[in-house]
């Protein structure tokens, strides 16, 4: 009787918390079909009748379709790049003993630390010297030194696992250190990696900040920046809003749907065998 009662006290408790997390997407999926006059008459009304014709107004009259493709240059370069560079630090500093790796390696974790908001007079400045200003080169850059931090100190636990009569063996088989990165780390660290990238992705994504201070042009906005287009002083069109929202959040629910189980894998690797 105890352990029924405990599991149905379980399965209670994740159904709460699946309403309270799906919830919120569910609604904004429900008024994304609607117009703002029907959610202003009802806000959690159904989408009866369903407007679907919302996405393709928002995708090619709203200039969506260019914010998207934005918002995918910058996210893919800047992970590919996180991806590579952050993996060949994080190898270096968990395989290599050299004066200072330990200080390299605190200066980079304690760059996490530091709020957004203290960066972005000097970003500003910096980018504004060196021509990058309001450029997609000048964001990608941006959200490679923002992230990099996190993705090394991801990565480096896992590295750091890795148990060294592998590198050992390759060095006895003729490989160089720099063939040992790509030929042994690099496949083992997969999972690790995927989590780095997925974590990268909805961050980057979803990112605001850096980009409405160092984007100005229409035709370089992000998602992000073209939702808030729909947002004015007056009058605000919750309906496209909540359109826009969809477009820019349905990519990332379906990279979660396909790379969930690397993601897990990533954060629950144990000792490498």
């Amino acid at each position: 009787m105890t352990a029924i009662l405990g599991r149905a006290f379980l399965l209670l408790v994740l159904t709460l918390y699946t309403a309270f997390a799906a919830g919120p997407f569910i609604w904004a999926a429900m008024m994304s079909l609607r117009t703002t006059t029907e959610i202003s008459n009802s806000h959690f009304g159904l989408p009866l009748p369903a407007h679907w014709e919302k996405f393709p107004q928002a995708w090619f009259n709203s200039n969506y379709s260019v914010y998207f493709a934005n918002s995918a240059s910058v996210v893919v370069t800047a992970v590919a790049i996180l991806t590579i560079v952050g993996a060949m630090a994080a190898h270096c500093l968990s395989r290599y003993r050299f004066a200072g790796n330990r200080f390299v390696y605190f200066l980079i974790f304690s760059a996490i630390i530091f709020p957004p908001q203290i960066t972005i007079i000097a970003l500003f400045q910096t980018l504004v010297n060196y021509g990058l200003y309001n450029s997609l080169v000048g964001l990608t850059l941006v959200y490679v030194a923002v992230q990099l931090p996190l993705t090394v100190y991801i990565l480096e636990s896992f590295f750091a696992r890795i148990p060294g009569d592998l590198f050992d063996a390759a060095r006895m088989d003729g490989y160089s250190e720099w063939s040992i990165f790509w030929k042994v780390s690099f496949p083992i660290a997969l999972p690790a990696l995927a989590t780095t990238v997925i974590l990268n992705t909805i961050l980057l994504w979803n990112e605001f900040l850096y980009a409405v201070v160092l984007i100005t042009d229409e035709a370089k906005r992000t998602l992000p920046l073209g939702i808030q287009r729909f947002m004015g002083d007056q009058l605000e069109d919750v309906g496209m809003i909540a359109t826009g929202l969809m477009i820019a959040i349905i990519p990332v629910v379906l990279i979660y749907a396909f790379f969930s189980e690397k993601l897990i894998q990533g954060m629950t690797a144990g000792a490498v065998k």
